[in-house]
């Protein structure tokens, strides 16, 4: 399972894996409040991708990031329901 150090080698990384099959990735959001630390894994049960941090800057990062997830799952699906009307 490999750990990330740099959030823009995650990002890249977890986007590839989301491209590459959306119908089997998901996405686990993690928080330890006794050492705040958040924990973000990217799987598709073959391969996972984890990144933690402990810093309040990287909470932006992650927001961002999962809206961006969300944008293309809504892209996809309207993408294939406007074919299915055709």
């Amino acid at each position: 399972m490999p750990q990330y150090q740099t959030w823009e080698e995650f990002s890249r990384a977890a986007e590839k894996l989301y491209l590459a099959d959306p119908m089997k990735a998901r996405v686990v959001l993690k928080y330890r409040h006794s050492d705040g630390s958040l924990c973000i894994k990217v799987t598709d049960d073959l391969v996972c991708l984890v990144y933690r941090t402990d810093q309040a800057q990287d909470v932006k990062k992650i927001e961002k990031f999962h809206s961006q997830l969300k944008r293309l799952i809504v892209a996809k699906e309207s993408h294939s329901v406007a074919m299915e009307t055709d």
